[in-house]
């Protein structure tokens, strides 16, 4: 075994490699940019070594600073992590040639995999079942769109280097053909360097099943059971489990041998997973291998009760699969989902800045929290957002999904925004309880997962803000009166008394852009709350240990609460509302602010594409810029017509966040 390994990555896959590393007794290395100086990964390892700036390219990307930084600190293997350099054939032979092991698959491997179109082919000789469509090398416009006509619509466009949901595009007729085709050839050129793609027929309604293998250098191979993550938007993964509550054990049988099949066709030796999208009916077919650890390999890791790091780490160097195929252990349900700093209200725009909380589940037999940052981080600009992964298990799949409704519910993220409202409403959603969910329905319905902007606050959530408000403030006020020079003084008390009547006091929070005002009596936990001119009794109101419990008109709730000073949440158990406390008597300056005649940029990022010049006329929702960030593309729009005044960017240019793209005059 290695005695020190170079963990060539950063975020919680790094220190997820660190800690199975550590518990084995290797020591490790972590290489870090300028960026993540301070991150957790660099702290949790041994000894972490600089190699360059900010952007991947400048840092995460070199593998000769990476190799370097391995000869240099005598790390004897390096470990890829996923994304990044993890699928790069020529860094693995790089890394081989220096006399370091990659813990990863050969870069002859990898490379019958690093084409899409390539393995397409391979796979259909060996006998993997495949869709049909087209993979071959010509890439003329005209010559594809020949193609898609052949293989009829829908039909998929996909990048044929790379993944991650990357340079793919549903297309449903030959006039939506040629501008998705544009769009996917300009995306997968900036994710992977290459803009080649293959046409596939598009499978309706499909789930994505796929299958954990691992292979060693004595010539076995074997698989580890399957993974569902049919729940996607986008074709990003939000939801993976195992086992498929889709499978029978005939059709995990047959899936199993195909995946064990197709890594047998590339000599695969350690992790890797083989990725088959199902049909309705149980016809699956091959997509891709993906020549690494996945994101989602905790799942599997619950399920079995094996550190799939640590199989790494043995196999890569020289050891034996542990297991033969019949020891494969298999117990109860697991699940995953991604907390990402990104906001579903906004478009899932991704987010970035300071966790000022960040509140996760306490680690137990059941819940599994994968994470690479703490309270205090930040989470960077420059790289993939997520901020943790949670993972639970179960003895059966109802209860891993009272679970992950828990563990959720624990959750707390102030700072940048994030997708925690919306996985708690994935998981109570009947598509994923009664496991019907294909890789399409988030796309076809998200408004059921993602609150419209105008949506009501439930009155009794207001009620219980209110209350948690008034017992906050009176609190607050009664440490500061015993803290004072007169504790006993009556003028310390918050309870709004006045002479000749009830006391009363106003509140005001702003949710979502809008205030919401509210009038209160009384003290103490025993208030009459109006809302809209609508009174409601609230008794024996008490607040303890982040829990407020009260009668609202004679009916008992509970609620979690929890508190800043520009922010109170409240959770039923179910729901969560986040409101901002802000002064009652603000001068508004009016509801309806005027238009915007400049169109900025909501994230740091680089333009990609300006779509309107100077003098052009456009029309409210017409896009005119796209802006590359955080892996992803965002499309700007013309908030009005009007005419373009001016343009404040030009494609190539790299522009900070609220930088004024371009401006509209009438």
């Amino acid at each position: 075994m290695f005695d020190k390994i170079l963990v060539a990555n950063r975020g919680e896959i790094a220190c997820r490699v660190i800690r199975s590393a550590r518990r084995l007794g290797i020591r490790t290395v972590a290489v870090y940019s300028q960026a993540d100086a301070d991150a957790q990964h660099v702290r949790q390892a041994d000894e972490a070594w600089p190699i360059g700036g900010p952007r991947p390219q400048e840092s995460y990307l070199r593998g000769d600073a990476i190799i370097e930084a391995a000869l240099q600190s005598g790390a004897r293997a390096i470990h890829p992590g996923f994304g990044f350099l993890s699928e790069n054939a020529d860094f693995a032979d790089a890394v081989a040639a220096a006399g370091v092991v990659f813990i990863g698959p050969s870069g002859s491997s990898m490379r019958r995999m690093g084409s899409k179109a390539g393995a397409k082919e391979l796979m259909q000789a060996a006998g993997v079942p495949v869709v049909p469509g087209y993979t071959g090398e010509d890439q003329s416009p005209q010559l594809l769109a020949r193609e898609a006509e052949r293989i009829g619509f829908p039909l998929m466009i996909k990048a044929a280097h790379g993944g991650g949901g990357k340079g793919m595009r549903v297309v449903h007729g030959p006039g939506e053909f040629l501008p998705n085709l544009e769009s996917c050839q300009r995306e997968a050129a900036g994710a992977f360097g290459r803009d080649r793609v293959l046409l596939e027929r598009y499978v309706r309604s499909p789930r994505h099943i796929e299958i954990q293998v691992f292979g060693d250098s004595h010539g076995n191979v074997i698989h580890l059971n399957e993974r569902e993550c049919s729940a996607q938007r986008r074709y990003q993964k939000v939801l993976e489990e195992s086992p498929s509550p889709f499978l029978t054990p005939e059709l995990r049988a047959a899936m199993g041998a195909a995946a064990v099949q197709a890594a047998r066709a590339i000599d695969y030796a350690n992790a890797g997973t083989v990725e088959f999208i199902v049909a309705p009916d149980g016809a699956f077919y091959f997509m891709e291998i993906n020549t690494r650890l996945q994101v989602e390999h905790p799942v599997t890791e619950m399920v079995t009760g094996l550190d799939l790091v640590e199989w790494q780490l043995r196999v890569a160097a020289g050891e034996p699969l542990p297991l033969a195929q019949e020891q494969v252990p298999q117990r109860g349900h697991a699940i995953e989902v991604r907390l990402y700093a990104e906001d579903p209200e906004a478009g899932f725009l991704p987010g970035s800045g300071k966790l000022e909380q960040l509140r996760l589940p306490a680690p137990s037999a059941h819940v599994r929290v994968d994470s690479g940052v703490v309270e205090g981080d930040t989470v960077s600009i420059f790289y993939d957002p997520m901020i943790a992964k949670l993972i639970v298990h179960d003895e059966d799949r109802a209860s891993a999904l009272a679970r992950m409704r828990e563990a959720l519910a624990q959750c707390d993220i102030a700072g940048p925004k994030s997708n925690i409202a919306f996985l708690e409403r994935l998981v109570r959603h009947p598509a994923i309880v009664d496991a019907s969910i294909d890789t399409g329905y988030l796309d076809r319905h998200l408004d059921e997962f993602v609150p419209a902007a105008d949506d009501a606050i439930d009155p009794l959530h207001l009620l219980a803000a209110a209350t948690a408000q008034l017992l906050l403030q009176e609190r607050a006020q009664a440490a500061g009166a015993a803290a004072s020079a007169d504790p006993g003084s009556p003028w310390a008390l918050a309870d709004g008394w006045r002479l000749g009547h009830a006391g009363k006091r106003h509140l005001a929070f702003l949710h979502r852009g809008r205030r919401v005002l509210l009038a209160a009596h009384g003290s103490g936990g025993e208030y009459r709350i109006e809302v809209d001119g609508h009174g409601s009794v609230v008794s024996g109101a008490r607040l303890a240990d982040g829990v407020l419990s009260a009668r609202f008109d004679d009916l008992a709730h509970r609620f979690l609460v929890r508190a800043g000073s520009r922010r109170l949440l409240l959770h039923d158990g179910q729901r969560r509302l986040q409101l901002e406390p802000v002064e009652v008597y603000l001068r508004e300056g009016g509801t309806q602010a005027a238009q915007d005649d400049r169109l900025r940029a909501p994230m740091p990022g680089r333009v990609v594409v300006v779509r309107a010049g100077p003098g052009e006329s456009v029309v409210a929702g017409q896009e005119l810029l796209v802006v590359e960030a955080m892996k992803m593309e965002l499309a700007l729009k013309a908030p009005r017509d009007g005419v373009v005044a001016s343009l404040g960017a030009a494609a190539g240019d790299f522009v900070e966040a609220d930088a004024v793209l371009l401006t509209l005059e009438p």
